[in-house]
């Protein structure tokens, strides 16, 4: 393959622009025909840089997790007796984080959608929240506490929605699953990291330097954050168009694979206004539908936070709890990323979404019919490897809105956002403790129940609509003529000469 002497530029304008502007630089560029053993050769060696550097944002996303979730921990060593809180008052700093978080995704994502170094933004926010869980461990009292609960939930929403948007924006679909798994196997892997961490740190720094134990876990993990948020910078990809570390063949191939994915170039129209994306969103009546249906699944997935509590019915310590709560999280990483890596191959959704569903179910039963103690940790096992499906409905948003990005950013957050009701109102679920939390576990039941019926719902529609476009009655999204220009550009990288295939034609929902 060889290029005329117009490179693409590694650095867009300073100010936020839409990813669009760039593309008119691709029209001067001369590209011969490239054979198929140079596109492998290529694309292997994009997919190798991009899978390295990519898997940093499990790093952080072990870290987010730690530090909203070691609330939890630190409950366990005299949080809620040395700040007076009663069992409200302690669900209150729980869920007043999911307020901030709700709040801030949607423009955080219309944001990082239209800035030319996402990298740069995800780790600035990051070395916020990491000040501020740091300062967690100084709070003295309830509304101490709920203000700094309020803040880091604020901060930390713009990680997982632009994270999840910046992997749609290099990963095609067939792709994206198991990428989202790894990124998710953070969130899996902090929840038994959290414990092992909690146990060491709660059991030896009790006192040192004045300070009780559970406030040096805040000091602790917070200093970690921060330092991870600095490497972010130099490490995390930017966009397909002007990431540093990548060849202009790997750039080039990197649009390439997306236009082939859908039919369409992943790019704004020139014409998009700020809002645009946002107006798109709520004009679309399947975001609704998982908007529901996600609220219900993360709800019913909201024992997580008092994961180290509901290990604590089995009558143990607290060293031996925090340690047990480790294995049925390591399980539910090892589960996830096989879902995913079968759910890609098969490019099917319902099933490896309801599949794990069921098997969280069949735990919550356990936990309600029996207190003896083996078979109320295997149930454990069981609600952890839940969290599967949970990871495929984040690519089931990205494949049900693919073009164009302004309303597939807005779609990963909003949807995600307004799930977060499902944790405000998880919080005080659990304030049921009474016989082993068996009315708690109830109400996530039916709540899994509601998933189950929602998910199906959204088959069907998407299954409807794939009729719809293979009639021709109806389009996938609207097609813009300068996009249009663009995806013929890129087209022409497959072969010179090559016939370009109508926009949208093949392209169908993934069920």
């Amino acid at each position: 393959m060889r290029l005329d002497r117009h490179p693409i530029p590694t650095i867009l304008p300073p100010h936020p622009v839409p990813v669009f502007l760039v593309w008119s630089n691709i029209a001067n560029l001369n590209v011969r025909a490239m054979a198929p053993e140079e596109r492998s050769r290529i694309e292997k060696s994009l997919l190798r840089k991009l899978d390295a550097r990519c898997s940093y944002f499990v790093i952080i996303y072990i870290l987010n997790y730690l530090d909203r979730n070691n609330i939890g921990a630190a409950r366990l060593k005299g949080l809620q007796d040395d700040l007076k809180l009663d069992d409200t008052q302690y669900a209150t700093c729980l869920s007043i984080l999911y307020v901030g978080y709700i709040l801030m995704q949607v423009p955080s994502n219309m944001f990082i959608n239209r800035i030319p170094r996402p990298s740069l933004y995800i780790s600035v926010i990051m070395l916020i929240w990491g000040l501020i869980s740091t300062l967690t461990g100084m709070v003295k009292g309830f509304g101490g506490m709920v203000a700094i609960r309020f803040l880091l939930g604020f901060v930390e929403a713009a990680f997982l929605p632009g994270a999840l948007l910046i992997l749609s924006k290099w990963y095609t679909r067939r792709e994206l699953t198991k990428r989202n798994a790894i990124l998710f196997c953070g969130n899996l892997i902090s929840n038994a990291f959290s414990s092992l961490v909690g146990a060491g740190v709660l059991s030896n720094m009790d006192g040192v330097l004045g300070h009780r134990a559970w406030r040096w876990l805040f000091y602790i993990e917070g200093a970690a954050t921060m330092f991870v948020a600095v490497c972010a910078a130099f490490i995390l990809p930017d966009l397909p168009t002007n990431s540093r570390g990548f060849t202009e063949e790997e750039l080039l191939v990197a649009q390439l694979r997306m236009t082939e994915d859908v039919g369409e170039a992943d790019s704004d129209s020139a014409n998009m206004g700020i809002f645009d994306g946002l107006i798109m969103v709520v004009k679309d009546w399947k975001v609704y539908l998982m908007m529901l249906t996600f609220t219900a699944y993360t709800l019913g997935l909201s024992f997580n936070a008092f994961f180290p509590t509901l290990t604590g019915t089995l009558g143990f310590g607290y060293v031996p709890t925090l340690l047990m709560s480790a294995p049925p999280w390591v399980f539910a990483c090892i589960f996830s990323l096989i879902n995913a890596w079968h759910s890609d191959r098969t490019q099917e959704k319902f099933g490896h979404i309801v599949g794990p569903i069921c098997m969280g179910l069949v735990g919550f039963v356990i936990s309600m019919a029996t207190l003896n103690t083996a078979a109320r940790y295997v149930a454990l096992f069981l609600q952890a490897g839940s969290y599967a499906g949970f990871i495929v409905f984040y690519s089931w948003i990205s494949s049900s809105f693919p073009r164009p990005p302004a309303k597939r950013a807005v779609a990963l957050a909003m949807i995600n956002a307004f799930s977060q009701l499902g944790n405000v109102a998880g919080s005080y679920v659990w304030d049921l403790k009474e016989n082993g939390y068996r009315k708690s576990y109830g109400i996530v039941t039916a709540m899994f129940g509601i998933t189950i019926v929602g998910c199906w719902v959204i088959r069907m529609v998407l299954v409807n609509q794939n009729k719809k476009l293979a009639l021709g009655e109806e389009s996938a999204w609207e097609v813009h003529d300068d996009v249009a220009n663009q995806t013929a550009r890129v087209e022409e990288l497959k072969s010179e000469g090559a016939d370009l295939k109508p926009q949208q034609i093949g392209f169908r929902y993934l069920v």
